[in-house]
């Protein structure tokens, strides 16, 4: 008896030691699940780069994390930087006049007259499309400007987030073997288990930011190409956008390059218009099916509308980091059930066989009349 008191003690004191510690971490979350998401990303080549430098941990892991700043940072960075500079210069041009979102509904109302018609048996009415349109872009345009100068305020606790999750990052990546032994260990839910569950979160990371972000990110930068070089205004910004969007299965960046189409096409700039439609339908638009295969892999892949459920309410729960935390969390539930029906659920007695059916006298073999 006093034995069993002393263990459910000592099991309570560690369930609130770990919350406890885990709350600590809590203004860290972020910084601490990039750094193990950039950890699982760049495993393979830190395990390349190690058998190069012939076991040297640190020199490797420092050799991998530069790459990374090199390849990650500083692009993100700059797209960021330039994003804001490109929204705020359209918010001004719009508070000056210079944009005018109605002035480009109406011109697409003049060329396309079955257009309005066509909007009005869904019920959906231009005039009102115009004034939500203006407001929305002088309301975006208005975010983003407000939110430069708390973005320069907080400009300092940015980079102390890069800086731990660089520095959390360059140990996750010398220690990481044996970090997750140690869990291993500490976890009592069967080691054959944790491994498996370990690697359906390394694979599911990796599909996610691989199959998910490159791809968004090849689209975004295709998209922003094709709108600077027919001149459209900030085409840095509606890259962007159209990366974002990418996550929606089916439609995606097509949200963002379709009324730009009918926009050229309306103002008499049809060999515009043909280029960005051609262009947005076949370049953009199979981005998705030949990358995403070939980053994802047919295994690890999960449904799409899973994956757009999950990005989204992942995004709603804990912001841009749910982008990934999402899709991992309904990969962990899937592989969770998956082994709770492998092991545990009860085989269903196999149904007994029917009983044969009363027949008469046998029939006498043929020749026997």
């Amino acid at each position: 008896m006093h034995d069993k008191l002393e263990i459910r003690a000592f099991l309570l004191f560690l369930v609130l030691v770990t919350i406890a510690f885990f709350w600590v971490l809590k203004p860290f979350f972020g910084a601490v699940f990039w750094a193990c998401a950039i950890t699982v990303i760049f495993h393979p080549l830190n395990q390349r780069l190690l058998r190069k430098f012939k076991g040297r941990r640190n020199l490797t892991a420092l050799a991998t994390l530069l790459l990374c700043i090199l390849v990650v940072i500083l692009p993100v960075i700059f797209i960021v930087s330039s994003v804001v500079a490109e929204g705020v210069s359209l918010y001004e041009k719009l508070q000056s006049g210079e944009v005018n979102p109605a002035v480009y509904i109406e011109q697409v109302r003049s060329a396309f007259p079955l257009l309005e018609q066509t909007l009005e048996r869904f019920n959906i009415e231009l005039d009102n499309l115009t004034d939500q349109a203006g407001d929305a872009a002088i309301a975006s345009g208005k975010f983003l400007a407000q939110h430069t100068f708390s973005i320069g305020q907080n400009a300092f606790s940015f980079l102390i987030n890069i800086a731990l999750m660089l520095y959390m990052t360059f140990f996750f990546l010398r220690d990481g073997d044996k970090l997750v032994n140690l869990l291993i260990r500490a976890l009592p839910l069967g080691d054959a288990r944790e491994r498996q569950l370990f690697t359906k979160f390394a694979e599911v990371t990796r599909a996610t930011i691989k199959g998910n972000l490159v791809v968004a990110i090849v689209q975004g930068s295709l998209g922003g190409l094709i709108f600077w070089l027919l001149n459209i205004q900030a085409a840095i910004l509606w890259g962007v956008l159209m990366a974002f969007l990418s996550l929606l299965p089916a439609v995606g960046a097509s949200l963002v390059w379709i009324p730009f189409a009918v926009y050229l096409l309306a103002t008499d700039q049809v060999t515009n218009g043909l280029i960005l439609i051609a262009f947005g339908a076949i370049v953009i638009g199979l981005v998705d099916n030949i990358l995403r295969p070939i980053l994802v892999g047919r295994d690890t892949r999960m449904p799409d509308y899973l994956i757009l459920l999950t990005t989204l309410g992942g995004i709603a729960l804990f912001g841009i980091s749910g982008f990934v935390m999402g899709p991992v969390i309904a990969a962990l539930f899937i592989a969770f059930w998956g082994i709770f029906m492998h092991e545990f659920q009860r085989k269903e007695p196999e149904p007994a066989a029917p009983a044969p059916e009363e027949a008469g006298p046998p029939l006498p073999p043929p020749g026997a009349i």
